[in-house]
């Protein structure tokens, strides 16, 4: 295979132009060396020239082509499974999932090597922390694809995600120092006040990663033993996502005088799939969990770590029919992935008065009987509050706040405010979700927060849940649900709603991670001179609403308006709202970072 990487074409392949030796001639060494060197021709007596293959006993040839023949087709396998384009050159892009595999990793010097056995002679004497993993693989029939019996998605492409059904490691042991990485990195820290333990690149770089890895890259700092954690589950764990947010934040919930307890919460991915697969990302809603461990890290008295299955759904699934093509995705539901510790921290050996060291971990009859000291705190925060802490800390579409489906119209209707309604395929608040653009582009802008926050009820359902409230009794949420149900457009949909559920306009519509613009048969159009007038039916009807005057609560309400992208419009509003202009710019923006009102 040739690989390509500079634009430049191939030079025509040459036969060698030297004739084939006569009979009985003898080969010069240095020829005889190049020429075996191209593996084809060889001579093993005088006047023997052609494929090694050809010579020798009739057995021995035939096993000699039959091999020859599985090497041409292993070749061609590996080079038409790398050409993804068809053009018959190997490319740099599509190179890289072989370069994956060419990463040299280079040896342990010798003072390394005396540093590594100096460090296991420390750890020896640390106590140790024994963590149990807990796995049950994905259910597949809880996959959109398994509808249609996977018919779009090879088996090779499934292969990884079919054959995880273990954990790749059932326990491990780990020194209670390894663990400081959870403290908190001052000691006058508050309740509920959260650090990063992993910083969010994406937040500070805007740099999303790519789709097309493999292996991660090697852990640093306090990296290292959120990976050696997640290791346990796959030997492939990205401990920073692709998309933002990515990395890992705490908070503190209870303080002693000798101890912490410290939530957090992880966003990380792993990696399914091997060259020559292409990827198959692998990413939970989130891990949360906490631990409880001395204000010195010498010693941890509980640890837990998992992804909540409340929900119907909690892995996002993302796959690569090429280098060059656009990812694929789906959910699915885990029923488990957790790790706890089967208990407090204990040391590994223990000396009596007299120096005499005794094996701390023999059998259950012989072994050393511990008195744990109880821990009394002196400050606490509930799991709840903490949970909604690192939430906003990831988040910052969660400064507002969002109600349930049917609490969020019934508070409308009280406070008589329209309705900010998102649609999901799944939830808006983690990383298994379809509506990263949504809410890491639209919903953190300041802007949109405020005006949330001050004149909307704000509310996020999943697809599924509005089926259900179908089969309820009360009539007005039924009503609700199958307003939303008639407007929703995969993946993603959100809404501006009066209180009784009427849709006034799409407020973002998002299809396989793009804007969309709304169909043409939903435009109403009216020339006006060189240009044309755009305006959405459905907001006409707002306007032709009599209740409408009423959801106006100062002149400074703006109107969401989901325009194409691709035109130049005029935007003519009845002179009864005309004072909105002022304020139609950061919303305009939703839509295109250049769009402004104008008259």
């Amino acid at each position: 295979a040739v690989i390509q990487s500079q634009g430049q074409p191939r030079p025509p392949l040459s036969r060698p132009s030297a004739p084939p030796p006569a009979v009985g001639q003898q080969l010069e060494p240095e020829q005889l060396r190049r020429n075996q060197s191209r593996g084809l021709l060889s001579w093993t007596s005088p006047g023997a020239w052609g494929p090694a293959y050809l010579r020798g006993p009739r057995p021995a040839r035939a096993t000699a082509l039959a091999e020859s023949a599985r090497t041409r087709r292993k070749t061609m396998f590996f080079f038409s499974a790398l050409d993804v384009n068809r053009d018959m050159y190997v490319s740099a892009e599509e190179f890289k999932p072989i370069a994956e595999l060419l990463r040299v990793i280079k040896p342990l010097s010798g003072s390394e090597k005396a540093q590594e056995v100096v460090k296991e002679e420390k750890s020896s004497l640390q106590e140790k922390l024994t963590i149990v993993a807990r796995f049950q693989p994905l259910l597949l029939d809880t996959m959109s694809n398994s509808k249609s019996g996977f018919r779009e998605i090879s088996d090779i492409i499934l292969s990884g995600l079919k054959n995880w059904t273990n954990p790749a490691l059932s326990s491990s042991v780990f020194s209670a120092s390894q663990f400081k990485a959870f403290l908190p990195p001052r000691n006058d820290m508050e309740l509920g006040e959260v650090w990063w333990i992993i910083p969010d690149t994406v937040l500070t770089t805007g740099v999303y990663l790519s789709d097309n890895r493999f292996y991660p890259p090697p852990p640093k700092g306090k990296e290292v033993i959120i990976h050696k954690l997640l290791s346990m589950f796959h030997t492939r764990p990205f401990v920073k996502t692709r998309f933002g947010p990515q990395g890992t934040v705490a908070c503190l919930t209870a303080i002693s005088g000798s101890y912490y307890t410290v939530a957090f919460r992880i966003h990380a991915e792993f990696q399914l799939n091997q060259p020559l697969h292409y990827p198959f990302w692998f990413c939970p809603s989130q891990f949360t969990g906490h631990i409880i461990l001395s204000k010195n890290s010498s010693h941890v008295q509980d640890f837990k770590l998992f992804v909540p299955n409340e929900r119907s759904l909690n892995v996002g699934l993302q796959w690569l029919h090429g280098p060059l093509l656009n990812p694929h995705v789906d959910l699915g539901y885990l029923p488990q992935m957790k790790l706890e510790a089967s208990g407090p921290s204990m040391p590994s050996s223990i000396q009596d008065e007299k120096s005499n060291e005794t094996d701390s971990c023999l059998s259950s009859k012989e072994a050393v009987q511990f008195k744990m000291e109880d821990i009394v705190w002196q400050q606490e925060l509930s799991r709840e509050e903490a949970a909604q802490q690192l939430e906003r800390a990831m988040y910052d579409f969660k400064k507002v706040q969002y109600l349930p489906f049917t609490k969020a119209f019934d508070r409308a209707r009280t406070e008589k405010k329209l309705v900010h309604s998102v649609i999901l395929w799944g939830a808006l608040d983690d990383q298994s979700c379809s509506g990263h653009t949504l809410r890491n582009i639209v919903l953190k802008n300041s802007s949109i927060i405020t005006l949330l926050n001050e004149k909307f009820i704000s509310t996020w359902s999943l697809f599924e849940d509005l089926e259900k409230i179908l089969n309820e009794e009360n009539e007005f949420y039924k009503k609700l649900a199958q307003l939303h149900l008639e407007k929703y457009e995969f993946p993603v949909e959100s809404l501006v709603c009066l209180p009784n559920g009427t849709v006034v306009c799409g407020f973002f519509s998002l299809s396989s991670g793009q804007f969309l613009s709304i169909p043409s048969s939903d435009l109403g159009t009216k020339p006006c001179g060189a240009g044309r007038a755009i305006m959405p039916n459905s907001l006409l009807s707002l306007f032709s609403l009599p209740s409408f005057p009423s959801f106006l609560p100062s002149p400074s309400f703006p109107l969401l308006l989901p325009l194409p992208l691709s035109l130049p419009f005029f935007l003519f509003l009845p002179s009864s709202v005309s004072p909105v202009f002022p304020s139609l710019s950061p919303f305009l923006s939703l839509f295109h970072p250049y769009l402004s009102p104008f008259s």
